[in-house]
Parts: C-alpha cells; sequence; structure tokens
C-alpha cells in the first residue's frame, strides 16, 4: 500500500531554515511527479513545489521562488524540501503528494511554524 512519512516539520524563527523529508513506499518512487502542498489555518491548499520523476525538472510557487528547494532521491525513494529565508506567513503544514495519471497520495502532513 503507498505509504508516504513526512518528518523535519518544528519551530524556527523568522529567517530561518528547515529541511523537510518524505519518504515514500509501497509504489514505484521514480515513475511518480513529487509535490510538496501546504495548508494553513482558514486557507486553501496550495501547491508550493514539484518534480518531475524522469527529467527532475521543478516548479515552484511564486511566494517560495529563490527560497526553497525540492530534489528527490530515487534510490531512497525520498523526497526533500529546504526551506529557507522563512517567514511567519510559511507556517502551515505541509504535505508530501505522488502523483501520476489519475493516482495522487498524500503524507500525514508535517508543521511548520515561522514565529519569534
Amino acid at each position: 500500500q503507498v505509504q508516504l512519512v513526512e518528518s523535519g516539520g518544528g519551530l524556527v524563527q523568522p529567517g530561518g531554515s528547515l529541511r523537510l523529508s518524505c519518504v515514500a513506499s509501497g509504489f514505484t518512487f521514480s515513475n511518480y511527479a513529487m509535490n510538496w502542498y501546504r495548508q494553513a489555518p482558514g486557507k486553501e491548499r496550495e501547491l508550493v513545489a514539484g518534480i518531475d520523476p524522469a527529467s527532475g525538472r521543478t516548479n515552484y510557487a511564486d511566494s517560495v521562488k529563490g527560497r526553497f528547494t525540492i530534489s528527490r532521491d530515487n534510490v531512497k525513494n525520498t523526497v526533500y524540501l529546504q526551506m529557507n529565508s522563512l517567514r511567519p506567513e510559511d507556517t502551515a503544514v505541509y504535505l508530501c503528494n505522488a502523483k501520476r495519471l489519475w493516482v495522487s497520495s498524500w503524507g500525514q502532513g508535517a508543521q511548520v511554524t515561522v514565529s519569534s
């Protein structure tokens, strides 16, 4: 069965950094696009970053460009989100997503709180 397990969330001061990890199992990881979404209280879920399975091409929300970096390790079945220069408005639950054709699976989420 598909399983996505996020880790690396926590509390950080503005300007700080965190790295999220998402370990995947139960499917052929290298065939799936991997994405990070986030959802803040009272707001809609938004796509933060995505990475293609073969080309490694990445895409980012305008709000995180230049600060966040998504990467993947197809040997370790893991996708990462390096978050630098964090801002209070980055506070949210960050969710890992695996997508291929009509199949979309989600992790349970990792809380990221940016506050002084």
